[in-house]
C-alpha cells in the first residue's frame, strides 16, 4: 500500500493507514553552511509548533551526541540536518527555534544532545509525557499516531548506527517520519488534556523537563557493571573497577560504546576466575577473540595491579547509598517505616486510578521511599508538602498528595503505636 499522508487523504478511519514516506518526499539533508541558512529562513516563515527529534549512534559510540536532527513546522515541510557535516555550528537554526514551541516525544533522551549544540527550546510540549498525564497505557510514538491519529507508522531504524557516512536512504525515510505527525499528534494530546482538566499538570511538567539540570555524576559507575551482584570479594570488585575503567578510557578516546570494546560478561568472568598469567586471561571467553588479544597486556595489567592493591585501597562491598535500604529489607529494620510505605502507596495507588494517571507520574517512586524512611518531625499537611517541594514534585504533585499522604501517615502510626511498635 502506497503511503497515505493526513494532508492529502482521509483514511479509513476503521483501520490504520501505513505511512511508509513523508508528504513531499525526503528532503536531501542539510550539510552545508548555504543549506542550513536556507532551512532556517524556511522554518522561520512557518507558523506553529515546529516538531524535533534527533537520531543518536547509542550502542555505537561512546559519545550520546546527534548525527541527525529533523524538525517540521507548518508552512516549512520537513528539515534534516547533519550536524556532524556543520561541525555542530548551527548559528543560523538556533535563531530560527527561538521563541517556538518545540514538540518531542520523550524529550529528556533528545535535549541533552541537543544543548549540546546550542538547541534550548523556550516552550516544550513532550507528546510521551502528555500521553501519560493522560492515562494511555501504551506511549510509544507508533502506537499513539495509531490510537489517535489512525496512522501506523513501520519500525524502523531507531538502534542503527547513525554515524554511518552516508545516510541510507531508507534510514533518512525512518528518520523524517518521526516528525511528521508529531505536530497533529500534540493537538490530539492537547485536546484530551483540556478534556481531562490537565493541561495545567502538563505544563508544569513540561516546564521541569525543560529545565532540568544535567543528572549528576555517580560517585563509583564501575559497580553498573551487569553481573556485579555475582562477586562477593574486595579484590573482585577491584578487578571490575580497574578493568571497567581502562574500559571506559579507551572508549572515550575512540569514541565507541563501551560494550564493544570488551562486553560486561567479560569484566565479570575475569573477576570471577582471576587469572593468574597474560596467558590465562586470553584462555577466558572474549579475551581469545583477536581484538582482545592485541590488549591482552593492557587487560592484564589493569587487573594484576588491582589484585596487588593495599587492604584500604580495595572498594568496598556495600555499593555506596544516600538513600534508604532497598524496601525489601524494611520490615526488619524498621517496621514503622515499612509500615509508612504500605499505607502511602496504597493512598497514592488510589489517588492515580482516580485520576487516569501512572502511580509514577504522581510522585516519583523514590521521593515516596525516601518521605517515607525519613518523614518529617511534624507529620502534617505543610511540612510534608515542603517535603515534596524540596524534592522536586510539580504544585500539581503536592496539591493532590501532600493532605492525604500526611493522613496516611498519621494513621500509620497510631495503629503502629497500638500495636505496641
Amino acid at each position: 500500500m502506497d503511503a497515505v499522508h493526513p494532508e492529502s487523504a482521509e483514511p479509513d478511519r476503521s483501520e490504520p493507514v501505513l505511512l511508509t514516506r513523508p508528504a513531499g518526499g525526503v528532503p536531501p539533508v542539510v550539510e552545508q553552511p548555504r543549506s542550513l541558512r536556507l532551512a532556517a529562513a524556511a522554518l522561520t516563515a512557518g507558523s506553529g509548533p515546529i516538531a524535533i527529534d534527533t537520531e543518536r549512534a547509542s550502542g555505537y559510540r561512546y559519545s550520546q551526541r546527534a548525527y541527525l536532527l529533523q524538525l517540521r513546522r507548518e508552512g516549512s515541510g520537513t528539515v534534516l540536518i547533519d550536524p556532524i557535516a556543520l561541525n555542530g555550528d548551527l548559528g543560523p537554526l538556533v535563531s530560527a527555534l527561538g521563541d517556538t514551541e518545540w514538540v518531542l516525544h520523550a524529550a529528556s533522551q533528545d535535549l541533552p544532545c541537543l544543548a549540546e549544540l546550542d538547541l534550548r527550546p523556550d516552550r516544550l510540549f513532550d507528546t510521551e509525557l502528555a500521553a501519560r498525564l493522560a492515562g494511555y497505557e501504551r506511549v510509544s510514538l507508533g502506537a499513539l499516531a495509531e490510537r489517535l491519529l489512525s496512522y501506523r507508522l513501520e519500525k524502523g531504524h531507531g538502534a542503527a548506527d547513525w554515524s554511518r557516512r552516508p545516510l541510507p536512504r531508507e534510514w533518512l525515510v525512518y528518520a523524517a517520519l518521526d516528525v511528521e505527525l508529531l505536530v497533529e499528534l500534540r493537538a490530539a494530546l492537547h485536546a484530551e488534556l483540556d478534556r481531562q482538566g490537565k493541561l495545567e499538570w502538563a505544563a508544569q511538567e513540561f516546564e521541569a523537563v525543560r529545565t532540568a539540570p544535567p543528572a549528576p555524576s555517580r560517585p563509583e559507575p564501575w559497580r553498573r557493571t551487569s553481573g556485579i551482584h555475582r562477586l562477593r570479594t574486595p579484590v573482585q570488585l577491584a578487578i571490575v573497577r580497574a578493568l571497567w575503567e581502562l574500559r571506559d578510557d579507551i572508549a572515550r578516546r575512540r569514541d565507541i560504546a563501551p560494550g564493544r570494546i570488551l562486553p560486561d560478561s567479560a569484566i565479570i568472568r575475569a573477576a570471577q576466575e582471576n587469572p593468574a598469567t597474560r596467558e590465562d586471561l586470553v584462555a577466558l571467553p572474549v579475551f581469545g577473540g583477536k581484538q582482545q588479544r592485541r590488549r591482552s597486556g593492557q587487560w592484564f595489567e589493569a587487573l594484576r595491579g588491582a589484585r596487588e592493591l593495599d587492604k584500604e585501597a580495595l572498594p568496598s562491598t556495600a555499593a555506596p547509598n544516600d538513600g534508604p535500604p532497598p524496601t525489601n529489607r524494611w520490615a526488619d529494620r524498621d517496621a514503622a517505616a515499612a509500615a509508612r510505605l504500605n499505607a502511602v502507596r496504597n493512598v497514592l495507588n488510589r489517588i492515580a486510578e482516580e485520576n487516569r494517571l501512572p502511580v509514577e507520574n504522581l510522585l516519583l517512586p523514590d521521593l515516596v521511599r525516601r518521605l517515607c524512611w525519613q518523614p518529617p518531625s511534624e507529620i502534617a499537611v505543610e511540612p510534608i508538602a515542603e517535603h515534596l517541594r524540596e524534592r522536586g514534585a510539580r504544585r500539581w504533585q503536592v496539591e493532590l498528595t501532600a493532605e492525604p499522604i500526611a493522613k496516611a501517615i498519621r494513621e500509620s502510626e497510631d495503629a503502629h503505636a497500638d500495636q505496641g511498635g
